[in-house]
């Protein structure tokens, strides 16, 4: 069952968003998005929270600077996914740029887990670096940062994952999320933090003199060219899109749009066969972040990261087409392990409307239980953990959660309640991993769906979909789809998704998943598709839809996105 909620819209604030000089319909989709000020849509670099603001980033900076000047030896040590790749990234090019000495190390999903473990800096420790710089990982890592002090080996940990009760001993920490940092973005992704702290080493640089005209060798470099990449990797974390974020996303999508983007990010746009110069926030997490991902949930991320650092726009795009027929080969995965889950569920009679659901197959890819996970929750609207084997006896799981469930607290909870059952954790509100020994499984699922069932309420178990209301027929046009694309929209800042009666002139099944349809209203007419539709509509229906664009053979037409419809009598 699914709940429909239009969203509140303030009238007054509305109408003062008008008088601003802001378009009347984006007037009302701010004002219900909780904008009331035209001052809060101001995307400019200015408006940016300055990197002071972060705690410990300015200490970051002094560190990185002494360590430039010494000509100490830097590894930054990254993690597999989009966001970790993204930021690795940044952090060697603005190192570079900056004359530092820098390599960057990405540790083998399959082999050696996630973030700054002893074994990855075991590793490491083989390039005799001077400092380990993590991103976008390390704020867990407790062991890893007491085995670099014993290998004389410095750390610097950027991070936005939430902390534990304890945190590592490393030399400097920048991690929004840790214990007394006000910065106000709390929601900044990894790639974010590390852009932060760029920013806050080319300030000190500036302040020692190393950009002075005496120094003509180092030029001042201009940060605002790793904004795609920022861009990217935010969108693609699915971290909240507040002010500060939606900042950093419209300059990078304004880069794309000017052709002004990385030769790897020019490649996968091409071998996705998009145009930049149309970028959206829906292709950076959509079509973009999901072909950079397929590296670190099949390969090597390594492979992913060389996209983004190399100049020679040929190698650019031989890589990116590398990562497109991984991501071919990854849907063709999921699409397998999805089949077998939800066998699985219909033989789970118990679990099956559990308020938390945990599956295992000894078959799984552990690459793409994430991305299995995130379906099954779709399917079902219930918080889920999908595992798969490791080495050794040990199960990994990944999990997505329903809004009502934090899904880093809830693992927290079963860790107290179990001593001992999880051999680790972390994560966020609506994503986590986990592993158990194989042997535990049972008793994780069971203590998992007791946990979700104490702090989930019941009305949190039935979908709601919040929609902005009908959209006045004259507004379905192609200004109007321009006019919304051209917007920052994204996780805790939706996308407008509007709500109207329809008759429904028009009907087929394509590829036997897909519903297109005729839809009228009034004396208006219009295309609109349903991807994985379940049911079909009678003569009359109402829906929920995104405005969007079709191009078919060069020419361009409204069309309606249809996510949900609901079936009404027959006329």
């Amino acid at each position: 069952m699914t709940r429909i909620v239009t969203r509140n819209i303030p009238p007054r604030v509305v109408w003062q968003l008008e008088q601003q000089g802001l378009h009347p319909l984006l007037a009302r989709l701010y004002a219900s998005r909780g904008v009331t000020d035209k001052a809060e849509l101001d995307y400019e670099l200015k408006s940016l929270l300055p990197p002071a603001a972060l705690t410990h980033a300015t200490d970051a900076a002094h560190m990185l600077a002494d360590a430039i000047e010494a000509e100490a030896r830097l590894l930054i040590v990254g993690d597999y996914d989009c966001d970790g790749a993204t930021a690795t990234a940044v952090g060697v090019r603005a190192l570079k740029m900056l004359g530092a000495d820098v390599d960057f190390l990405l540790p083998d999903r399959f082999k050696l887990g996630y973030g700054l473990s002893p074994e990855i800096v075991d590793v490491a420790a083989q390039a005799s670096p001077d400092l380990i710089i993590t991103v976008d990982n390390g704020i867990a890592s407790i062991e890893g940062v007491n085995r670099a002090r014993e290998h004389g080996i410095a750390t610097l940990i950027t991070d936005h994952h939430l902390p534990a009760e304890t945190l590592p001993e490393a030399d400097c920490i920048v991690n929004p999320n840790q214990p007394g940092c006000d910065f106000p973005s709390k929601c900044i992704a990894g790639v974010g933090v590390m852009f932060y702290v760029m920013l806050a080493l080319r300030a000190e640089l500036r302040e020692r003199g190393w950009f002075t005209p005496n120094r003509a060798d180092k030029p001042e470099p201009n940060f605002a060219s790793l904004l795609d990449l920022v861009a990217l990797g935010t969108v693609a974390d699915v971290v909240k899109l507040d002010r500060n974020n939606r900042i950093l996303v419209s300059q990078g999508l304004k880069r794309m749009r000017a052709g002004q983007l990385q030769p790897g990010l020019a490649a996968l746009f091409k071998a996705a066969g998009r145009d930049p110069k149309k970028a959206t926030a829906m292709d950076l997490g959509f079509i973009l972040g999901p072909r950079l991902n397929a590296a670190g949930r099949l390969a090597d991320m390594r492979l992913g990261v060389e996209c983004l650092l190399t100049d020679d726009a040929s190698r650019a795009l031989s890589i990116a087409q590398q990562l497109d027929a991984l991501n071919r080969e990854r849907r063709e995965i999921e699409a397998d392990m999805q089949d077998q889950a939800l066998i699985l569920l219909e033989s789970l009679d118990a679990n099956d409307a559990a308020p938390g659901i945990a599956l295992f197959d000894e078959s799984w890819h552990e690459g793409v239980v994430g991305i299995l996970a995130s379906r099954i929750k779709d399917k079902l609207h219930r918080p889920v953990f999908a595992f798969a084997p490791g080495e050794g006896g040990i199960i990994k799981g990944s999990g997505r959660s329903i809004p009502g469930l934090h899904l880093r607290d809830a693992l927290d909870l079963v860790a107290k309640r179990a001593p001992g059952l999880l051999i680790r954790f972390g994560g966020h509100a609506m994503a986590a991993g986990v592993t158990v020994n194989a042997e535990n499984f049972e008793k994780f699922r069971e203590l998992f769906a007791q946990v979700a069932g104490e702090l989930l309420a019941p009305a949190d178990l039935t979908r709601t979909l919040e929609t902005d209301g009908g959209l006045e027929g004259g507004y379905i046009s192609l200004e109007t789809a321009r006019l919304l694309q051209n917007e920052v929209w994204g996780q805790g800042f939706p996308a407008p998704l509007f709500m109207d009666e329809f008759e429904v002139e028009q009907q087929r099944v394509l590829k036997e998943k897909h519903l297109k349809l005729r839809l009228k209203k009034g004396n208006a007419r219009f295309d609109a598709i349903q991807f994985n539709f379940s049911s079909q509509p009678g003569n009359r229906t109402r829906a929920a839809y995104r405005l969007a664009i079709n191009e078919y053979m060069g020419v361009e037409s409204p069309q309606l996105m249809v996510e949900y419809l609901d079936q009404q009598a027959e006329i």
